[in-house]
């Protein structure tokens, strides 16, 4: 048992043996095989680096002899161009060197002809006072054998000879002066209407005539019916925010707004196209695209004044002064259109100043502002001369615009040519033919005395004159007046127009109380 236990582990060390040397030969045959790929593949990567360094090599030798290339050609462009530009330099050198020898030949000749004509100027100069002292001399001559002779020296035959002129040339002397007097008289009158005759045909100004409607054309009559609403109360809110008189009547495809003033009109106006064309005509709806008409009219006369002064080629103008010249185009005078009138002023004053050596844009600056109180008085009333002085005072105007209001109406003398220049271009423009109406103005004065009367009473908050005079309709406040006192307010104002105001006809009297409760959901 013992010996077959020896055999196994002998035959057991022996095969571990055989295995162990069996495995170092195989490692040692697989270590050879991969140090012979690892050499090979050092060999490749050695090649494949030659190789990429050789390419390198070439294609740095390519963009070298490209770089030479291109700075051979600039080199040779920018040396061409050099010599281009130094050619011309040395040809302006050689032209400045032949003007500058022609100009200094020109110069010696101008000076040796200028010392020639003083030598001669000193030659003449000597030979004339020669003659002059010869002739004095020879004067004084005279005059003594003159004296001999005479008995009398020369002061006292001066005096005598002087005294026998005087009286006898007395009266041709006054006939003289009176003649001269009115040739005088005569060419003034005749520069003066040169003047006014120039400035008339440089300036065309167009006929002025204000109407007191505004016809609105409607596409479709049944559209009346939406203006009138359910119950009239589309128009009478048209009528209550806008202060017009709304005529509807039998005249196919149109609508007709009185008021005799031209802003509100136009306002109004404006106002009713608009819902007429939105379609959406309720009161609330009306009053809104009224607040937002108003808005927008007030943006357009202040551009419409903007650009009135740049066409003047004005500067300097306050804002509110220039929002007022445009409101001017609402606003007539005797028929006339203000700011027609004020821009023909304007325009013929620059033209009569430029005749008679003034300032022509002061002139027209002047022109433009002579009348500026009257965009007040339609609202307020009062005199337009206060009201237009006050504004310039106000905003640092010039003294001779400030003369120019007062004078053009007689308050004050004229002071200057610009102010003198106004004067007539105003008594031009309102004088010519067809220029002005004076029955529409004593109608728009009697309405603006009605508004004036209402809008005094307390508690009344706007106050319009309406169908040609005929009616005032006053607004009060519902919070400050009741129903009993806005009978009593419609019967004072109707005994005050009657006993200040002359009328044909009889003034209906509208006093509208309307309580109204505002609440916002939020």
């Amino acid at each position: 048992m013992l010996n077959e236990l020896l055999v196994g582990s002998a035959i057991a060390t022996v095969s571990g043996l055989v295995g162990f040397l069996i495995s170092k030969k195989i490692t040692a045959a697989h270590f050879d095989l991969y140090l012979e790929q690892a050499l090979a593949k050092s060999k490749a990567i050695e090649n494949e680096a030659q190789l990429i360094l050789e390419r390198a090599s070439l294609r740095s030798r390519e963009i070298e002899k490209e770089a030479q290339k291109r700075y051979d050609e600039t080199y040779d462009q920018v040396k061409k161009e050099f010599a281009l530009r130094e050619e011309k330099l040395e040809r302006l050198e050689r032209e400045f060197e032949h003007l500058r020898q022609i100009e200094e030949e020109k110069i010696a000749q101008d000076r040796s002809f200028i010392d020639n004509c003083r030598l001669n100027l000193e030659r003449n100069e000597r030979t004339l006072e020669k003659l002059k002292k010869d002739y004095r001399q020879k004067s004084e001559q005279l005059q003594m054998i003159v004296e001999e002779r005479a008995g009398i020296s020369a002061q006292e035959a001066k005096a005598i000879l002087l005294d026998q002129i005087r009286d006898n040339y007395r009266l041709e002397l006054a006939r003289e002066l009176r003649s001269l007097e009115e040739q005088s008289k005569d060419q003034l009158k005749r520069k003066a209407n040169y003047i006014l005759a120039q400035a008339t045909s440089r300036f065309a100004g167009e006929y002025a005539a204000e109407r007191l409607i505004s016809v609105i054309h409607l596409d479709d009559d049944e559209l009346k019916g939406r203006i009138i609403g359910k119950e009239g109360r589309n128009i009478k809110t048209l009528e209550m925010v806008s202060g017009v008189d709304i005529i509807i009547d039998d005249t196919p495809n149109a609508i007709i707004v009185s008021s005799f003033n031209i802003y509100r009109r136009a306002i109004a106006t404006k106002t009713i196209e608009l819902l007429v064309q939105d379609g959406r005509i309720q009161p609330a709806r009306i009053e809104e695209v009224y607040q937002k008409v108003c808005d927008e009219f007030d943006e357009a006369t202040t551009r419409e004044g903007e650009e009135i002064a740049i066409d003047l080629g004005l500067q300097g103008i306050h804002p509110e002064l220039l929002r007022l010249i445009g409101r001017l185009k609402y606003r007539a005078s005797y028929g006339q259109n203000a700011l027609a009138h004020t821009l023909e002023v304007a325009h013929l004053a620059g033209i009569m100043a430029s005749e008679m050596g003034g300032d022509i844009k002061l002139a027209r600056r002047a022109g433009l502002l002579h009348d500026i109180g009257k965009a007040l008085t339609q609202e307020g009333g009062g005199n337009h001369v206060d009201i237009g002085v006050e504004l310039c005072r106000r905003y640092s105007e010039d003294p001779v615009v400030i003369n120019a209001i007062y004078a053009h109406h007689g308050y004050e003398e004229i002071k200057s040519i610009e102010c003198a220049a106004v004067c007539a271009a105003d008594t031009l423009s309102a004088a010519r033919p067809g220029a002005r109406r004076e029955v529409l103005e004593s109608f728009l004065r009697r309405v603006s005395e009605i508004e004036e009367i209402a809008t005094q009473k307390p508690g009344v908050k706007q106050a319009y004159a309406i169908n040609a005079g005929r009616e005032v309709r006053v607004i009060v406040s519902a919070q400050s007046v009741n129903d009993d006192e806005a009978l009593l307010i419609a019967r004072e104002i109707a005994d005050e127009i009657s006993q200040k105001v002359q009328f044909p006809g009889e003034i209906k009297v509208n006093v509208i109380r309307e309580s109204r409760a505002i609440e916002y959901a939020r």
